[in-house]
């Protein structure tokens, strides 16, 4: 697996960590996550959908704690910047003319990623359709954990 000098870490990505999952184990693995999280980062759109999920899937002590770590680890992108704000804009349009629509927590954290330079790993299919241009990313398998072509 290449190795990048950082990772922007998707919701998803997240919750296969705190599971530690299948897909959590091979992704922590093969992306260098198993020795530390401070080589990468989540926007704030993430927290927000974390603590959203806390609240949806019930999670106890134990599982609430592990997110607490993960958060800390990890460095909080800001979306109030104008280079992600113009991000934002730029890819909304783009996706609009190529007749795909993203879901804004989406938008918020695919500017994130091409503002901060980062790789973008996730489980969804919902940054498909954006050139390598605008957002470099690997998409995993939600199930293996394995990079998907």
């Amino acid at each position: 697996m290449a190795k990048s000098i950082g990772y922007l870490l998707d919701t998803n990505i997240l919750v296969h960590l705190i599971r530690n999952n299948d897909a959590g184990i091979a992704v922590a693995s093969n992306y260098g996550l198993d020795a530390g999280l401070s080589h990468c980062v989540i926007s704030v759109v993430t927290v927000g959908e974390m603590l959203a999920l806390v609240r949806k899937f019930a999670w106890g002590t134990m599982k609430s704690a592990q997110l607490q770590r993960v958060l800390e680890q990890v460095v909080w992108v800001d979306i109030n910047n104008p280079a992600i704000l113009d991000a934002y804009a730029e890819l909304d349009g783009s996706s609009q003319r190529a007749g795909s629509k993203m879901g804004k927590n989406d938008l918020w954290i695919a500017a994130t990623a091409k503002v901060t330079g980062v790789t973008l790993l996730t489980c969804d299919g919902d940054f498909d359709h954006l050139h390598p241009a605008q957002l470099s990313r690997i998409r995993l398998d939600q199930q293996t954990g394995k990079a998907l072509p």
